[in-house]
């Protein structure tokens, strides 16, 4: 073994992350998780490629997401928008109609921002160090961190929530992995991290979490390093990762009102601050509140109770409904635009056969299905 090779394999010192690592071979578990990978990773797109860009909206739309479910938005996306300067280029409404369904719609502004940031100070350029990445809008810790290691070889580690999960249970990390535990999860990963093969090593560790030490019933018996889990040792893996439990989503009353035309129908582009920021939605208000709906439409009140389930927060839409002719529309769309201008920047009225040309949200649809006439 060289100098440089021992040097990676001893295990990190006391301030950094105490004695986590004091028993563990390095070496060994690199290979053993680098072999496992390379037989059983899963063949992803984002995997066949080492383009920066093409890495960064992956990781981004991965967050909070199913694998399933994003491969499609991928692919399409990339189609749509295949450079940074593409997506830098393209307009706001371009850019959430893509993303449209996805849902976390903060992401698709932040890279989109970001974007923007690397054109204009770049030359559209993605920066090739994890610490320069923390830089650009959008990226966090482990954005950067997987870019890095992945697209440009940096021996950085990352952690995901599939990471924190195998670490804490491999390491018997005992710590709440939203506070500290997740900082010395952070250091851990930086010192395992495979020198000469870091993007596939950081692979490796999510591909284990998603796979085989998943969130209830891990399949230990496939796991390429069982006989050295901590956890398993002590018969704590359904135990950990111990995560402080989460807040139940607090509900939240909305009115929306869908006014159509035979035609058209009126909506709203949400300013970007806030909830499904950029997304076009039929107009809503939140609480009890009178609805701010112009007194000379004719409206049919509580034709809908529309329920959605966000992260945070649970939401009932009561849905009012208006028919009229599409003069009346320009004008409710001037109406609305006034009365509801700290919510939308822009109201207007969007004809039916063109709304897949804005982005929608899938509340959104939800709220127009259940706004339309009865056959």
């Amino acid at each position: 073994m060289t100098k440089r090779q021992s040097a990676h394999a001893r295990a990190p010192s006391q301030s950094q992350s105490g004695d986590w690592l004091s028993d563990c071979d390095v070496l060994s578990l690199r290979r053993r998780l680098l072999a496992w990978y390379r037989a059983h990773r899963r063949d992803l797109p984002w995997r066949r490629t080492r383009d920066p860009y093409a890495i960064w909206v992956s990781e981004i739309m991965l967050q909070q997401t199913r694998v399933d479910t994003v491969v499609p938005y991928y692919e399409r996306f990339l189609a749509a928008f295949p450079t940074v300067g593409a997506l830098a280029d393209a307009s706001s409404d371009e850019v959430m109609r893509a993303w449209a369904g996805l849902g976390y719609y903060r992401r698709a502004r932040m890279m989109h921002e970001g974007a923007r940031q690397l054109r204009d100070e770049a030359g559209g350029a993605v920066p090739t160090t994890r610490d320069e990445l923390r830089a650009v809008r959008g990226i966090g810790p482990y954005t950067a961190g997987a870019i890095a290691s992945i697209a440009f070889g940096e021996a950085v580690g990352l952690v995901d929530g599939n990471v924190a999960r195998v670490l804490s249970r491999l390491f018997a990390i005992d710590l709440d992995m939203k506070g500290t535990g997740a900082r010395v999860a952070a250091e851990i990963a930086d010192a395992l991290v495979a020198p000469r093969a870091p993007g596939d090593f950081n692979q490796a560790l999510m591909e284990l979490g998603a796979t085989v030490c998943t969130p209830r019933g891990p399949a230990c018996d496939a796991c390429p390093v069982a006989d050295v889990c901590r956890a398993r040792a002590e018969g704590r893996v359904d135990a950990l990762p111990r995560v402080a439990p989460r807040a139940a989503p607090r509900g939240l009353a909305m009115r929306a009102l869908v006014a159509m035309s035979a035609e058209a129908v009126v909506l709203g582009r949400r300013r970007a601050t806030l909830r499904f920021g950029g997304m076009w939605e039929p107009p809503c208000i939140e609480g009890e509140g009178e609805a701010p709906w112009p007194t000379w439409l004719t409206i049919a009140r509580d034709v809908a109770l529309v329920r959605h389930v966000l992260t945070h927060r649970r939401l009932e839409v009561t849905v009012d409904a208006s028919q009229g002719r599409a003069s009346a529309l320009e004008r409710a769309c001037v109406a609305l635009a006034t009365s509801l201008g700290d919510t939308y920047d822009a109201v207007r009225a969007v004809r039916t056969d063109a709304l897949d040309s804005v982005g929608l949200s899938t509340l959104a649809k939800k709220v127009l299905a259940a706004a339309r006439p009865r056959a």
